[in-house]
């Protein structure tokens, strides 16, 4: 495994496992084990994804086997909307997340959309970074304008970025934004999000093969060189093993171009921060029992 190094100087595996849209407890747990299994060490939840107690789960029989330490892990969950009200309601968001993953820290939080106040809850999350129960901290879905006025007034600038990163989104002015500030980017749907039809374009068939690697392989090791941590998520045993195996191979620069050259400028994802209806479904949306 390769790592990344955040601002603090903690080591973040460059590739993880994501569990977005698995919210069967069962399967959530056996995926993150098996995950744990075949080699990966950071695993991503959320708070609004209602699965952080059985990532916890999977951790926990992952080391009760021996297969790995608690310090060998990199768990990253995140703050929802609705806990941004103010600095209290967040402080009670990140531990009840803690909590519920049955985890005595978390190594990274993130806030999950820049809504609601979300200053003050970072500033819950600057503190119980302080108090050692979030080993690093960082934003999730912070554009380039909205990252550099919160990094140009918040007392810890953000560790990490997650964000939407892919050859059909290449967000080159967002990474430029991260690298001024030192901090470190996150691809979520690195592999375009079942969106684009990567697997049927011919160009990154004929990279692949070169390679003797699948196209969903070529994707995520493009990224990993452009120095974006990818979480690329799946519950099919060799969907996992075939996701983490990207580090025996690299491409050139004509290919790494090539696949850059597939950029629309624009996300084509569901989840459409720039539109007031979406901002007002997050606000409404609610994930508390």
């Amino acid at each position: 495994m390769n790592y990344v190094t955040l601002s603090n100087e903690l080591k973040m595996p460059i590739l993880g496992f994501g569990v977005f849209r698995v919210p069967d407890k069962k399967e959530c747990a056996e995926s993150v084990y098996q995950a744990i299994k075949a080699g990966y060490r950071l695993i991503d939840t959320a708070a609004s994804y209602t699965n952080e107690d059985a990532v916890g789960d999977g951790v926990r029989k992952a080391i009760n086997e021996g297969i790995c330490s608690r310090e060998d892990l990199f768990i990253t969950s995140k703050l929802w909307v609705q806990d941004m009200q103010n600095y209290e309601m967040a402080k009670k968001a990140i531990d009840a997340s803690i909590e519920k993953s049955g985890l005595e820290y978390l190594d990274l939080y993130l806030l999950h959309q820049a809504m609601g106040d979300y200053f003050s809850a970072w500033r819950a999350m600057e503190d119980a970074y302080q108090d050692g129960k979030l080993r690093a901290i960082g934003v999730s879905n912070f554009y380039p304008n909205i990252l550099t006025n919160f990094c140009e007034t918040v007392k810890i600038k953000p560790m990490v970025n997650q964000v939407e990163l892919h050859p059909y989104f290449t967000q080159q002015q967002a990474l430029e934004t991260m690298k001024e500030y030192n901090v470190i980017p996150e691809a979520w749907a690195p592999l375009g999000g079942g969106r684009y039809n990567p697997f049927e374009d011919e160009m990154l068939i004929a990279i692949a093969n070169k390679y003797q690697k699948t196209v969903g392989q070529v994707l995520l090791r493009w990224n990993i060189q452009r120095g974006v941590v990818v979480i690329p998520k799946s519950t099919h045993l060799e969907r996992i093993i075939e996701n983490i195996d990207v580090f025996d191979f690299e491409l050139n620069d004509s290919e790494m171009n090539q696949i850059s050259s597939l950029d629309q400028g624009y996300s084509g994802s569901r989840a459409k921060h720039f539109e007031p209806d979406f901002v007002r479904m997050c606000l409404s949306k609610k994930i508390h029992d």
